[in-house]
């Protein structure tokens, strides 16, 4: 029975990921920006919807995330450390268009599309997707309608932000300073470092524990200039692509009825969201002194994971955008349970 199991599981893993690959090549055809990884999330994601069986294994989606974490990690130079020193201001910019994000969407959730309370507060959550699943299991939430409205938030901004950065004009600049290829040595202290501090991160409870913690490496070791160099290319193309799949893969096991209507309120709720964020990102780029495309990754309301890996297929500022979308987490973490505090005590939530 094991064997039987562990077979359906590869044949789901590797025809998932074929689907991937195919998704990505097809994206490239068309000129489509960053296709490595929207392809993928595109075709995943349909074919998800359409019923086939989709899977990422735990291990792999975990190696993704310290592969994208380590690359990021390498593209910190002294330029974007003073470049740190304008970031308490856009940070601040950044606080006031999640608490705008998260009223806007939970008004039109609650109005437009009768959720209650508790539900829409949640389903307009810009990001922290496992912790706010996690918290509407545990209040009673509508959790098929929150994991959809937020499913298709992701995929939505994976396929739309590379587009408004290419309609921007802006090309990066992040990953022109070449040193040359990582050396297999550095490589091989790094990766076992990442994956051991990521696991830390993981028991105390901190947000994509791996890539943050591969990040932290990272940036340590090229920041010192004792592990110079930037990751093989094959290898971050295969992580883009893996990313890009495990998106269209969390449309798996979904409640279909009420698809349509959930589905509409994830695309409405996506596009006031990123309306907003794109207001806030063009205020802060004139005080950052950064492409307003740099600033549209760094305050658009998805996956911290997501979000930097464009930023890395883009150049733009990948270091920058990390930074700001690790802080949006940590300001999550607080304000949410603040608003359901509040909602618990209302008469009617």
């Amino acid at each position: 029975m094991t064997s039987t199991t562990t077979a359906t599981a590869w044949k789901d893993t590797t025809v998932t990921l074929l689907v991937g690959v195919t998704g990505a090549v097809l994206f490239w055809l068309i000129g489509f920006p960053a296709a490595v990884l929207t392809g993928p999330a595109a075709a995943v994601s349909i074919a998800t919807l359409a019923g086939l069986r989709t899977r990422i294994p735990d291990p792999l989606r975990d190696a993704v995330f310290l592969v994208i974490g380590v690359q990021i990690g390498s593209t910190v130079t002294p330029e974007v450390i003073a470049t740190a020193l304008t970031w308490p201001l856009s940070l601040a910019v950044l606080t006031v268009t999640l608490v705008l994000v998260l009223l806007a969407v939970k008004g039109v959730l609650m109005r437009a599309f009768r959720y209650d309370r508790m539900t829409a507060t949640l389903a307009a959550t810009p990001g922290h997707l496992s912790y706010v699943l996690g918290l509407s299991t545990d209040l009673g939430a509508d959790v098929p309608r929150v994991a959809l409205v937020q499913s298709v938030r992701v995929l939505m901004l994976t396929l739309i932000v590379p587009v408004l950065v290419a309609l921007w004009g802006v090309e990066g600049t992040a990953y022109l300073a070449d040193r040359g290829p990582i050396s297999a040595l550095s490589l091989a202290l790094i990766l076992p470092l990442s994956l051991g501090l990521g696991l830390v991160f993981k028991r105390l409870g901190v947000p994509a524990p791996l890539l943050l913690g591969a990040m932290a490496v990272s940036a340590l070791g090229h920041g010192s200039d004792l592990t110079p160099g930037t990751m093989p290319v094959w290898m971050t193309v295969a992580a883009f692509v893996c990313m890009g799949t495990l998106i269209g893969t969390r449309f798996s096991g979904l409640d279909r009825r009420g698809l349509a209507g959930a589905l509409l309120a994830g695309v409405v709720s996506t596009v006031i969201a990123c309306a907003v964020a794109a207001a806030g990102a063009w205020l802060a780029a004139g005080v950052v002194g950064l492409p307003a495309a740099a600033l549209l990754l760094a305050f658009a309301p998805g996956g911290v994971e997501v979000m930097a890996a464009i930023a890395v297929e883009t150049g733009l500022e990948p270091a920058f955008v990390a930074a700001h979308h690790v802080f949006r987490l940590i300001i999550l973490t607080v304000l949410v349970p603040v608003l359901i505090a509040r909602l618990r005590r209302a008469p009617n939530g």
